[in-house]
């Protein structure tokens, strides 16, 4: 005991035991003879640090090829970062400003070589805070999405897209961020609800005196309006068919039309049609032929096709707009109203639905194999209600806008010549062989071609990230590709299922010819006890690197994932990590007891000792079956709880009070043998969620080989047990339950040895030293009928009593007998009811049906020894 500390000091054990980790090399994967595990990381931005919902996930991640590892698998777990073009050029142009420079002062190279210098800097960050909390990935294998091999996979794979005639040049409909000057993908638009206006203007019939009404939130983009729309069937309107009305502030005459898009209850059942402005009334615009008229710069300012306002910015131009209005009478009032506003997730700028020139991926095609894979369960969605979300979004999949207006990221490798013609090639060599032959101009010089400034969507590199992981675009048939791929399982955020996890399996039946994982464990988000989402700007999220150092790794573990079902949302308190914390000294505190305890050779091994090591053994085994089971259906969160009882409830619980021998005296050698074996195993099963505290600990158990490990140890396996022991040990808990209850109501000192009195076959059984020892009982005594003057109580049909030397209460003993029945007769009449449900007994398993008659049974029996005791009180 001179080397193991009074309390654990998990900053300590993490540094020591990490390092140690690193050093043998336990994390490192080579392709040999074993059943590969593998999971690619989902690549945190390079511009980030570690936050809750990377510390769920990537808990979640490390537990998974932790226990992997253990069972024998060859365990690949794959980390990277994210270039993330809009976050870093966000960050680096806001480094520059501060440092005096514009990004429009900079050449793209010059702006490129701050962006690296930036990432170089600062990339490694949150990698480096992963180790913290234990992640036992191949840092050897660590990626970039845009090293050499991602980048080259990256351009290789839109080469060959635009070759099959699925990528292509249009102008559509985006999401455009004016403050960042690009496109962004949906996934990058956040909707939140604010207070805003409702402004309700009177259109103008053509050639008569009359009006309709038209309720809008944005009267700045009356300016371009092309339709007025109303639904087929609002008879309010019907009278329009064949108009038109003249659009205020511009005096453009426009066609009145019928679409059942439009919404009857909305408004006035009028609803203006701006096709360039909104993508509803984009796809109206496409559907009847309508004009389109942009009236906004990039910037978000009023442009010059608008016919006023020109250069003033958009939310001015609202107000302007609503003061012509108004000076016109086409106002009829303004309400206060709420609605759902798109910001974009970088800037925080009102996103701008805009027709922009851009390149696009077919996606209707591509996306069949996807979509059945997961429908069959090739590709297994846990938890499974998300099947149908999936199935909705690739079902109405639309083509996907791939280019951004940003300098850092992969460059869509076409080459412009002849006045905007253009080649797609993966270098500028052979661009201009490209050229070259579409033009039949031999002469043309690289000097003539100009690339396209754009870069590719972020998602285009994510993508393909289970792929590019091990260079399969660019070495399809290379040795880690043959091994490693597809992976095991991908652990994601639901909210990303269709941006990143659908597109990857696209990706993987379109370059592989098969699924790119087999599972998808989709966590919940992690909100705060209001349940909101932790941010930033809501002061609502602790900082990770701050939690570890108060509650210790394995503790922020064990609290990020005790309340975290797949798919729900987990509440964090700070009570979580406390809990983490808590089990930690638990087990440490078990862990001193055991090691604390003098032997003797000489000692014969009691009775409750040896009953107490067999039913730990078999309460292990039952409880590796339920773990085992819990792991298969990604029910982390139970298989946690499972281990954490296992040790806390019943290893400490039940276990070491029995064999724990009197104070200042040894225990027998045979017994202690066997409880440090227990604890060993215990520790193997808990080390994948308490990583640290369990390699602590069993480095100290027992001498071990020089460079071993816990991590690399074999896992246990479920073993036969026997339910009957298990059944007979908990009749025997709560009889030593019910004695502690009596001693309490009784005031019986623990010290005062007592009586136990039990019909025949109560007890009997191996767990009687167990009884006698845990309820400090002079002797169990069997007896026939009631025993005058005694404290009873029951467990299941049996009747025990504990002779009290002060006598009975009777009127408190039938009150409590009285109480007992009730509850007991209103349990059988809920059986009752379900055995009478004649749906439930044609449709229930029959072992659930035959548990149902059990209590039913047991009900009964326990009705009528209650009566039967009550029956005897009245006689009193």
């Amino acid at each position: 005991m001179t080397d193991i500390p009074s309390k654990y000091e998990p900053a300590s054990a993490e540094r020591k035991w990490y390092s140690y980790w690193m050093e043998k090399g336990f994390f490192r994967s080579t392709p040999d003879g074993r059943k590969p595990y593998t999971i690619v990381i989902p690549p945190p931005n390079v511009t980030g640090v570690l936050h809750m919902g990377h510390m769920l996930n990537n808990t979640t991640q490390d537990v998974l090829v932790r226990r992997a590892r253990m069972q024998g698998f060859n365990t690949c777990w794959v980390p990277g970062t994210d270039h993330a073009s809009i976050a870093t050029e966000a960050k680096v142009v806001a480094k520059l400003r501060s440092e005096g420079i514009e990004k429009k002062s900079l050449s793209r190279e010059q702006f490129l070589e701050h962006a690296w210098e930036w990432t170089n800097k600062h990339g490694g960050i949150i990698l480096e805070q992963l180790k913290k909390l234990g992640a036992s990935c191949d840092w050897d294998r660590t990626l970039f999405t845009m090293d050499d091999k991602r980048y080259t996979s990256v351009i290789k794979v839109f080469v060959d897209l635009y070759n099959k005639g699925l990528i292509y040049r249009g102008v559509r409909m985006v999401n455009w961020d004016p403050q960042a000057l690009t496109a962004v993908s949906d996934e990058e638009v956040v909707y939140t609800e604010e207070k805003s206006k409702l402004y309700y203007v009177r259109y103008k019939i053509a050639g008569e005196e009359d009006y309709v009404m038209v309720a809008t939130t944005r009267p700045e983009t009356i300016l371009g309006d092309t339709a007025v729309c109303a639904n087929p069937t609002d008879e309010r309107y019907l009278h329009m068919r064949g108009k038109s009305v003249i659009v205020p502030m511009t005096g453009r005459e426009v066609p009145f039309i019928f679409d059942e898009y439009v919404d009857k209850e909305f408004g006035t059942g009028c609803l203006k049609i701006t096709p360039a402005h909104d993508i509803n009334d984009y796809e109206i615009g496409l559907k009847y032929n309508l004009e389109s008229i942009d009236i906004f710069n990039d910037n978000g300012t009023i442009s010059e096709v608008a016919g006023m306002f020109a250069g003033v910015d958009r939310f001015e131009a609202r107000k302007l707009a609503e003061e012509e209005l108004n000076r016109t009478g086409a106002l009829v009032r303004v309400e206060d109203y709420i609605n759902k506003i798109g910001r974009s997730e970088r800037t925080h700028a009102v996103i701008e639905p805009k027709l922009s020139l851009q390149w696009f991926l077919s996606m209707k095609e591509i996306s069949k194999p996807a979509l059945e894979s997961v429908m069959n369960d090739t590709v297994r969605l846990f938890p499974d209600k998300y099947k149908n979300v999936y199935r909705h979004w690739m079902e109405n999949v639309h083509d996907w806008c791939i280019s951004r207006q940003l300098w850092w990221g992969h460059r869509i490798p076409a080459w412009y010549y002849n006045n905007n013609e253009f080649v797609v090639a993966a270098t500028a060599e052979e661009a201009l062989a490209l050229a070259r032959k579409a033009s039949g101009r031999r002469n043309l010089t690289a000097a003539d071609l100009r690339q396209d400034e754009d870069v590719l969507d972020t998602w285009f590199s994510s993508w393909l990230w289970p792929i590019t992981c091990f260079n399969g675009i660019n070495d399809p048939d290379n040795e880690d590709m043959r091994y490693y791929y597809p992976s095991n399982v991908l652990v994601t955020a639901p909210e990303i299922l269709f941006f990143w996890v659908a597109r990857m399996i696209i990706a993987g039946y379109e370059y592989r010819g098969q699924e790119p994982f087999r599972d998808v464990y989709l966590t919940g988000l992690v909100r705060d006890k209001q349940k909101r989402k932790m941010s930033k700007s809501l002061g609502n999220s602790p900082d990770p690197i701050g939690m570890m150092d108060k509650y210790g790794a394995d503790g922020v573990r064990v609290g990020m994932l005790l309340c975290s079902p797949a798919g729900n949302d987990l509440l964090y308190d700070d009570s979580l990590p406390e809990q983490g914390r808590n089990f930690a000294n638990k087990i440490w505190n078990a862990f001193r007891l055991v090691m604390s305890m003098d032997t003797d050779e000489t000692i014969e091994q009691p009775a409750a000792s040896a009953a107490a090591v067999t039913w730990m053994q078999y309460t292990i085994n039952k409880a590796l079956a339920d773990i085992e089971d819990s792991f298969v259906r990604y029910r982390i969160s139970d298989a946690l709880m499972q281990s954490y009882k296992l040790f806390w409830d019943d290893f400490s619980g039940w276990f070491l009070e029995i064999i724990k021998p009197a104070f200042g005296k040894p225990v027998d050698i045979t017994t202690h043998r066997e409880t440090l074996a227990i604890f060993e195993t215990l520790m193997k099963i808990i080390h994948p969620f308490m990583p640290f505290i369990t390699e602590e600990i069993w480095q100290k158990l027992a001498e071990r080989p020089a460079g071993s490990s816990i991590m690399v140890e074999t896992m246990p396996l479920p073993a036969p047990y026997e339910a009957g022991m298990l059944a007979r040990f908990e009749t025997a808990r709560e009889i030593v339950s019910a004695i502690r209850t009596i001693r309490k109501e009784k005031n019986i000192p623990l010290r005062e040895q007592i009586v136990l009195c039990a019909a025949p076959g109560a007890t009997g059984t191996e767990f009687d030293p167990v009884i006698i020892r845990m309820s400090n009982l002079a002797e169990i005594r069997v007896v026939e009928g009631k025993v005058e003057g005694a404290a009873s109580f029951r467990i299941h049909t049996a009747e025990f009593f504990v002779p009290v030397s002060h006598g009975i209460d009777h009127e408190e003993e039938r009150k409590k007998l009285e109480e007992e029945l009730a509850y007991t007769e209103g349990f059988l009449a809920s059986v009752l009811k379900k055995l009478s449900n004649e749906k439930f007994v044609a449709n229930a398993p029959e072992k659930v049906i035959s548990m149902e008659r059990k209590k039913e049974a047991d009900a009964r029996a326990k009705i009528a020894t209650l009566r039967e005791g009550l029956d005897h009180l009245a006689k009193k």
